[in-house]
């Protein structure tokens, strides 16, 4: 019989153990409070309150319901308080040796009965359970901060736990509205091992000063539909949180990846924390506001006193799907657009393609029928490349194979005219390879779409060594008037959003072949956890995995991170045909 939690205890009284009194006492709980002194549970009652209050403003709780929360907390400055729970809490800082001596000083005073559970984000639960006479009976619950709207809570077992505790605490949170993942005992457990590596990773990509931090986070919102950037949920985490954890992640994983960026131990020094300080990689109006003010280091658009080049005819090489959405883009916006193919049926095809997607957009009320007759009269199908001579911009957007970009390269070289701005839609490739393949370089420029091109609003503008000033204020300029976020970065594989998204997929390939977690608890720990769209896994799939490997090798080869280096078990399903979606089959079986 599932054993019941009817008294719990929170060992300190801070932001997170605030919020889980709060969900505790919501759902009928007794829960009894500890911290330190007055004056910190003092501070903890204002957490409650300001936040119980902010739910009946908004709709989310009665005045009376809010009443009774609070009234089944009550308070203590002694953990002697404790000593009639059936599960003790804690949440004090992240130190061993705090958690150490509380789960010790617990275990003196309560019965040999109480579960104990911490709420560490990345310590060892072993190493915390050992200081008790009952390491059976201790395990992780780590909620997730703001913990009365987060649903995840990761539930960690140790070598040691007692699977009937395990099973208690699952239904325990399950019956608090949450979602519970059980999983062993290692640094970061599911959601930071795999969201901390990817936020050093764009600490370090700003440090090197590849992209500005507008430009990451853009990057990552846009790209992704994440909705924070890196760096602005760094700042609302607090650096030195993060680089807690991260030295925890490290010191157990000897992953070089989890080494705190050098960045951030400046930053804390400095007293940048991020908002909680007022200043972080961003500047706040105050401390704890989430509101940007500008500051030194804003920047002013990238463009402001460099001339542009005239653009008014674009040219579209290629006829799949990455293609016929930028001629969509152009043509709805516009622009006559050359669209070349390898052959007249092809051509043909590919506007057709572009023509039944402008008619689902009126079918949907996007798009009036004069708009879409007016974009398709705009667009020429040819086959030769001596009719793109007259193009002021052309994007090549074939299959992502370096030989065959430069040989369109190559031959754009020859018929376009002078000042004609060149631009590759390559994910991965060098920019640079493409640019080397003309006389003229510096007319080189990355653009990079999203797919699909019509919907997504991200675009990567990426400069080479040899590019030109106005070619990439030209590509800029461009990008704004489609109505698209450009961002800038430098020419190295994967640029922004694949260099930072893919290494964290690779993590997360890793962690289920190490047979830590499943890929359906991977998944809800990410989305739940994160507030992230898709778990890696159904992003993979989504991609497909023969995609993926592939950025991944080309990251692996350009970075030499061996922590870059893909997972053999990503590798071996890709041999074996399983591709995901496309093929019906990859992480999980679409077959069905």
């Amino acid at each position: 019989m599932t054993r019941q939690f009817n008294t719990v205890g929170i060992v300190g009284l801070g932001t997170m153990g605030a919020g889980i009194a709060e969900v505790l006492a919501r759902t009928g709980v007794t829960v009894v409070a500890v911290d330190v002194d007055e004056t910190a549970l003092d501070r903890g009652r204002g957490h409650l309150t300001h936040s119980t209050d902010r739910a009946v403003a908004g709709g989310k709780l009665s005045s009376a319901d809010r009443d009774a929360t609070l009234a089944r907390i009550s308070y203590a400055t002694s953990l002697d308080a404790l000593a009639g729970a059936d599960l003790v809490i804690e949440a004090v800082p992240e130190r061993i040796e705090l958690k150490a001596e509380v789960f010790a000083e617990l275990d003196r005073i309560c019965g040999p009965d109480t579960v104990f559970a911490s709420n560490t984000s990345s310590l060892s639960i072993t190493e915390i359970g050992v200081h008790t006479g009952r390491p059976g009976k201790v395990v992780g619950m780590h909620f997730f901060n703001p913990t009365p709207v987060l649903k995840l809570v990761e539930v960690i077992r140790t070598v040691v736990t007692e699977p009937d505790v395990v099973t208690d605490v699952v239904a325990f949170v399950e019956g608090l509205g949450k979602t519970p993942v059980v999983i062993g005992d290692r640094a970061g457990f599911i959601a930071n091992a795999l969201l901390f590596g990817y936020l050093n990773h764009a600490v370090r990509m700003y440090e090197s000063r590849y992209a500005t931090r507008e430009d990451l986070d853009a990057a990552m919102r846009y790209g992704c539909g994440y909705p924070m950037g890196p760096l602005a949920l760094l700042d609302l985490i607090g650096l030195d949180t993060a680089y807690e954890i991260l030295d925890t992640m490290y010191h157990q994983s000897r992953n070089r990846l989890h080494a705190p960026a050098p960045l951030l131990k400046q930053m804390i020094t400095a007293g940048l924390l991020g908002r909680k300080s007022g200043r972080g990689f961003y500047t706040y109006d105050g401390p704890d506001s989430p509101v940007v003010v500008p500051d030194v280091q804003t920047p002013v658009a990238a463009e402001e006193g460099v001339p542009t080049r005239e653009v008014q005819r674009v040219g579209v090489i290629g006829t799949g799907t990455m293609a016929t959405g930028i001629v969509e883009v152009f043509a709805k916006r516009g622009y006559d657009v050359v669209l070349r193919a390898r052959s007249s049926e092809k051509a043909s095809a590919a506007v057709a393609k572009v023509g039944k997607s402008l008619e689902k957009a009126v079918s949907r009320g996007k798009l009036s029928a004069d708009d879409r007759d007016a974009a398709l009269a705009r667009i020429t199908p040819v086959v030769e490349f001596s009719d793109l001579a007259d193009c002021d911009l052309v994007v090549e957007a074939v299959a992502e194979e370096l030989s065959v970009k430069k040989a369109v390269f190559e031959a754009l070289d020859e018929v376009c005219k002078p000042g004609a701005v060149l631009a590759t839609t390559t994910s991965s490739l060098p920019v640079i390879e493409c640019a080397a393949a003309t006389a003229r370089p510096g007319d080189v420029v990355g653009l990079h779409f999203f797919n699909p091109a019509q919907v997504m609003k991200l675009v990567e503008v990426v400069e080479t060594i040899s590019t030109s000033a106005d070619v990439v204020a030209t590509a800029r300029r461009v990008c704004l008037d489609l109505g698209k976020v450009p961002v800038h970065c430098g020419d190295r594989a994967g640029f922004i959003v694949n260099a930072l998204l893919f290494p964290y997929l690779n993590d997360a390939v890793k962690m289920l072949e190490a047979h830590y977690a499943v890929a359906d608890d991977i998944d809800n720990a990410m989305k739940v956890g994160c507030s992230l769209p898709m778990g890696p896994f159904e992003l993979l799939d989504v991609v497909g995995l023969d995609v993926s490997l592939a950025i991944e090798r080309t990251l692996y080869l350009e970075f030499r991170e061996a922590g870059f280096a893909p997972a053999p078990l990503l590798e071996h399903l890709v041999k074996a045909g399983r591709l995901g979606r496309k093929t019906g089959k990859g992480f999980r079986d679409y077959s069905v």
